[in-house]
């Protein structure tokens, strides 16, 4: 299970395009779960859903993508890899600072999301396995 995190409808839609059902040939198929609001993001996790991966939108309001992350990174023992979206290169600096395993630019690149999704699985799945 991916969770996309955005406050944008848009945002989201265009995420949830580019990973498609499957990255990969192999990978397996995956779904989504789409969020509009920390707290709807915070009670999936409380109720222990499944998350393999979080895609989170660094320039969501009134809570931004990237304070979610560094709260996932302090409280989730072993943490599902996090992307982040942000709006500037420049905003490097506050990925690093969240904990983020990846990141990518607005506006969103399709082909860039899918691949850094596909290599974050992957690599959860080689320290699963």
């Amino acid at each position: 299970m991916i969770a996309i995190y955005s406050d944008n409808q848009s945002v989201r839609q265009t995420l949830i395009t580019a990973l498609g059902s499957q990255l990969a040939s192999d990978l397996p198929a995956h779904s989504v779960m789409e969020f509009a609001t920390g707290a709807a993001l915070r009670l999936a996790i409380d109720e222990k859903r499944s998350i393999d991966l979080f895609i989170l939108d660094g320039e969501s309001t009134p809570e931004g993508g990237l304070g979610i992350a560094r709260e996932l990174k302090d409280e989730i023992f072993n943490c599902p890899p996090t992307l982040v979206i942000t709006g500037r290169v420049q905003d490097s600096w506050l990925a690093s600072w969240s904990g983020a395993d990846a990141t990518v630019i607005h506006p969103i690149d399709p082909f860039t999301v899918a691949t850094k999704v596909a290599d974050l699985l992957r690599n959860r799945l080689s320290l699963n396995a």
